[in-house]
């Protein structure tokens, strides 16, 4: 199930968005003001933004920048400003869409599901970022708190397999056969254990209290942003 995070202060609009696209595999949260959106999204994660400019506590452009600052879920204005300058300001700080009032739903639908599909390819495409987290797989960056972070090979194979198959459980047996695939010997169990490990200490705040790499208990791993938790 994706969530996606309307943020409309018009309540008839907002329904009904969320009721034309109830049978798609959506679950939608949705805020009325700027406060109540910046709470959801601290303490959710959402894999779409339908955004608002003009709310009733605030501008959705300043509600825009601070998520840009945190993280690049894919944000699509929905808006009655319609002005060229309100088009290329929207592009300019971080949206991703912007489609003017009155709308088509169906277009609507199309454009939510082409950025959700965008946003899932830009993930395999070897690069993910999350609140103060940014990794390109590619180019072998891995950068936390503005900081550069070494990563062994091993220790880049386990991560990106966890950050792509985020919010899934990865059983123990699964993840040594990935990661270890190619090993011309027998691989001791232990050795996974060693390398969350040493990923927890490069990537979390408190290794002895995970966020990001949880162990499910009896089954595996899982890679969850810190808004899941």
């Amino acid at each position: 199930m994706q969530r996606i995070l309307i943020v409309e202060d018009d309540t008839a609009l907002s329904n009904g968005i969320a009721l034309a696209m109830k049978k798609e595999e959506f679950e939608f949260i949705q805020c009325f003001d700027k406060k109540s959106a910046e709470r959801a999204f601290a303490s959710q994660k959402f894999e779409l933004i339908i955004l608002d400019i003009n709310l009733p506590d605030g501008s959705g452009l300043d509600f825009c920048q601070m998520i840009r600052k945190r993280s690049d879920v894919p944000i699509i204005f929905l808006t009655a400003n319609d002005m060229e300058i309100d088009v290329v300001t929207g592009f300019e700080i971080g949206a991703d869409d912007y489609i003017t009032k009155p709308f088509s739903l169906a277009i609507l639908r199309a454009r939510i599901l082409a950025q959700l599909r965008k946003n899932g390819e830009k993930t395999k495409s070897g690069k993910y970022s999350e609140n103060e987290i940014c990794f390109d797989f590619d180019a072998m960056l891995f950068i936390k708190d503005g900081k550069d972070i070494e990563l062994s090979k091993t220790e880049q194979k386990l991560l990106r397999i966890l950050v792509e198959n985020r919010g899934n459980i990865l059983t123990r047996d699964m993840l040594i056969d990935k990661v270890w695939s190619d090993a011309s010997e027998f691989v001791n169990e232990n050795a996974l254990s060693v390398t969350i490990r040493r990923l927890r200490n490069k990537l979390e705040d408190d290794p002895s209290q995970p966020v990001y790499i949880q162990t499910v208990y009896g089954m595996g791993y899982s890679w969850k942003v810190k808004s899941d938790v």
